[in-house]
């Protein structure tokens, strides 16, 4: 297998909903061993700590939650990972998912300074393409692949350098989608695969089908990975839970095959709220997903008590 050298970023973000826990999220990850699982698979591991939200003057808005707070961390993620991308393979410890707001556009930038495009594949229960003009609860984490695809309504945020075409994303593990959502998206040509087709089809037609379009471009792939693409009865440290998601098998395949592609550049963990969790076996689960995705091999796994 060859190795990487892998930079662990801390984004303790809890701004982009009300329910507040994500916060502890990169510090579970450390405890539950992230870094140790990627040093056990050979890879060079750096965790250079937390990122903080950059200052911002825009002032609060009567419906959406913490809208400045939310800015601040979008400029300073995005300047993360254009400044840790050209030195390895960033892990963004999340953190809720508004957070790939920035994590995603700096990594854009980063692909576009390369010459290649980048793609992005949502492994989620939900497909976060609302704007802040049709969000109807006002929570941010619910609107970043609206952003980084460059719709309209967010002003307010910083310009992106290179927005997504959104026919370069690809959604797995959908099972809450909104209808006007849903048909945006449609129209737009995004990869679409929701739990009926994962059920009927298995999860590895669409990932493969998707990856040998990011391969066909020439491309690389950013990899964002939401605690609710799996189901809450395997990984139940999330506050937004939907009932039939990915069970652990589907995850670690989706995983395998997203090692063996050797197209991704970039993860984002999110959404993990500890405060949530069963002696923490999310954060181990999702620990044990990362380490599938860099080269773990299904003997190799260590065998877990609770």
């Amino acid at each position: 297998m060859d190795t990487q050298n892998v930079i662990l970023v801390g984004a303790p973000m809890d701004a982009g909903k009300r329910r507040q826990g994500c916060r502890m999220g990169p510090d579970a990850y450390r405890v539950a061993g992230l870094e140790q699982a990627l040093t056990d698979l050979g890879h060079q591991v750096s965790d250079i700590g937390n990122v903080n939200a950059d200052p911002s003057d825009i002032p609060e808005h009567p419906h959406l939650v913490a809208l400045p707070e939310c800015i601040g961390w979008t400029s300073a993620l995005s300047r993360a990972a254009q400044e840790t991308a050209p030195n390895g393979l960033p892990i963004f410890m999340g953190g809720d998912h508004a957070l790939s707001m920035g994590t995603v556009a700096g990594m854009a930038t980063h692909a576009d300074r390369m010459g290649r495009p980048l793609f992005v594949l949502w492994l989620d229960a939900h497909s976060d393409f609302h704007t802040p003009d049709s969000t109807g609860s006002g929570n941010l984490h619910g609107t970043p692949v609206a952003y980084f695809t460059g719709q309209p309504g967010f002003d307010a945020f910083p310009p992106l350098a290179a927005p997504i075409p959104t026919d370069r994303v690809g959604m797995i593990g959908l099972r809450s989608v909104d209808p006007a959502e849903r048909a945006r998206l449609e129209q737009d040509q995004a990869m679409l695969a929701d739990m009926r087709s994962i059920d009927e089809h298995g999860i590895k037609a669409p990932l493969i089908a998707f990856l040998d379009r990011v391969r066909a471009a020439n491309g690389i792939l950013h990899v964002s990975l939401d605690v609710d693409f799996l189901d809450p009865s395997i990984a139940p440290a999330v506050g937004t839970t939907v009932p039939g998601g990915a069970t652990e098998r589907e995850a670690h395949l989706a995983m395998e095959l997203l090692h063996e592609s050797g197209l991704v550049c970039s993860l984002d963990l999110v959404e993990l709220n500890p405060f949530l969790d069963e002696r923490g076996r999310t954060a181990k689960l999702m620990v044990d997903l990362a380490a599938s995705l860099l080269g773990r091999r299904i003997f190799d796994r260590p065998t877990r008590s609770f």
